[in-house]
């Protein structure tokens, strides 16, 4: 099917409301196969990405509604993924906090905090007057789906983003955001306290501008041991999401499904069960038989094939994706398929990686669809 014919054929479903495949399976209803999409599925791997970017630079692309929407609705197109997750990066909330951000193609700042007065300096932003491009790209986005599948806003939780604030970009050994935590834990605990209030802005704003699910990156949380992650990560994520849910429900949205992603959960992937998160997402370190067993059925499960997967013949494609489904708990036996897993959303473990080529993510998407779907 070429792009032009599986455009068309999408604008030919009728809208999506609270039964979308994708939003049910969040809500652990039965679904009639496991909805898949794919992280950072609007990005560098896609040639119409790359030819967009070569007119117009990375931060442009985000500040510019009608370009986040034309990226976000790329993979929509291509793929046939069951939820499109707007295109934008955690670090956008970052100027209207005072502190800026060059991305080079990472993300740089010129001067990390790594003080109290730096600290002390931080604003909360109002979402609404610090990025209003993202929201209006929220809005745009919506319209353009015409109801077609739902839409992901999404933010980076506040350890993440303060890792990021302390490091200045990247790091090997994330000496400094640990080294802040341990010998001036009072002046971490004010940083992530602004971290979390600025992300719960930023993200409650983009459900009230009518993102149907909203996730919460915490790619870093690993980092630390469990009792630290109890200390520093989870009080903070969960803080943002209470305030996202109270948010969703003063804007009439009580449904909206709140998803975690804990990145090298294994240490403490229980504490996960209790933060308030309908969703959480794994990275392919994890089981996710294990996983199930060790959170409950309480929440969902996002994820979990390694994005290097992609990068092989799509044969391994095809048997790696069954053999995560079959984690999941929806497949038993060689070719038998009694229906997908309740609570199961079928994701990569990350974000694909640049290198991976589109058609391999789309025979990934139609072996989810075709191992997963309820046979007759």
């Amino acid at each position: 099917m070429t792009d032009t014919e599986t455009h068309t054929a999408n604008q030919a479903e009728p809208p999506v409301d609270g039964d979308a495949l994708f939003l049910r399976a969040c809500r652990r209803a039965p679904v009639e196969r496991t909805p898949v999409w794919i992280m950072r599925q609007a990005g560098r791997y896609l040639p119409e990405y790359r030819a967009v970017r070569e007119r117009y630079d990375f931060l442009t692309c985000c500040r510019t509604p009608e370009l986040a929407c034309e990226i976000t609705l790329q993979p929509v197109a291509r793929l046939g993924v069951d939820a499109a997750i707007l295109f934008s990066d955690i670090l956008v909330p970052l100027p209207g906090m005072g502190v800026q951000v060059e991305f080079t193609p990472a993300p740089q700042l010129a001067q990390p905090l790594r003080r109290e007065a730096d600290v002390a300096s931080l604003r909360v932003p109002d979402a609404r007057e610090a990025t209003p491009y993202v929201l209006e790209a929220v809005r745009l986005i919506r319209r353009q789906l015409g109801g077609r599948v739902p839409l992901i806003g999404f933010a980076g939780a506040p350890f993440t983003m303060a890792t990021y604030l302390v490091e200045g970009g990247g790091s090997r050994s994330f000496s400094a955001i640990k080294g802040l935590l341990f010998s001036e834990p009072r002046t971490a605990h004010r940083l992530l306290g602004v971290c979390a209030d600025t992300v719960a802005s930023y993200l409650g704003e983009q459900v009230k501008a009518g993102a149907q699910a909203a996730m919460l990156f915490d790619t870093w949380a690993g980092l630390l041991a469990p009792d630290d992650i109890r200390t520093f990560v989870l009080p903070y994520a969960t803080r943002v999401l209470a305030a996202v849910r109270a948010a969703a429900a003063d804007a009439g949205a009580a449904g909206v499904p709140l998803i975690y992603y804990a990145g090298e959960a294994a240490g403490w992937l229980e504490s996960c069960a209790d933060m308030g998160a309908d969703v959480i997402g794994l990275d392919w370190r994890l089981d996710l038989e294990a996983a199930r067993a060790r959170v409950g059925a309480g929440v969902a499960l996002q994820g979990n094939l390694d994005p290097s997967v992609l990068l092989g013949p799509r044969r391994f494609i095809r048997q790696r994706t069954l053999d995560v489904l079959r984690a999941a708990g929806g497949l038993t036996g060689d070719r038998a398929r009694p229906g997908p897993a309740v609570g199961h959303i079928f994701n990569l473990g990350h974000g694909i990686l640049p290198q991976t080529p589109p058609d391999h993510a789309r025979v990934l998407v139609d072996s989810v669809r075709e191992f997963s779907e309820v046979q007759p």
